[in-house]
């Protein structure tokens, strides 16, 4: 029986590094997965807000959304 639909999302977790390591990590996460999935990156560091979609950019993939949680920046990411 094959499974059909898109990959499970995948979680990074970067809180308590200072970039640029969540951007290397989310970068690392990006080339395991698959076209079309989607790789959740979650930060503490503020210039994240800057660096990961800068990155995110200029590999060619999709940011789908920034989110603000309490501890943290959430980062939703669709690989190219």
């Amino acid at each position: 029986m094959s499974r059909s639909g898109p990959a499970p999302e995948l979680e990074v977790d970067a809180r308590g590094h200072r970039c640029p390591t969540p951007t290397l990590r989310l970068r690392r996460a990006l080339e395991a997965a698959q076209a079309g999935q989607v790789v959740i990156l979650l930060a503490d560091d503020p210039l994240a807000r800057i660096d990961v979609p800068h990155f995110v950019r200029e590999a060619g993939h999709e940011l789908l959304d920034v989110e603000t949680l309490p501890q943290a920046l959430r980062f939703r990411v669709r690989k190219a």
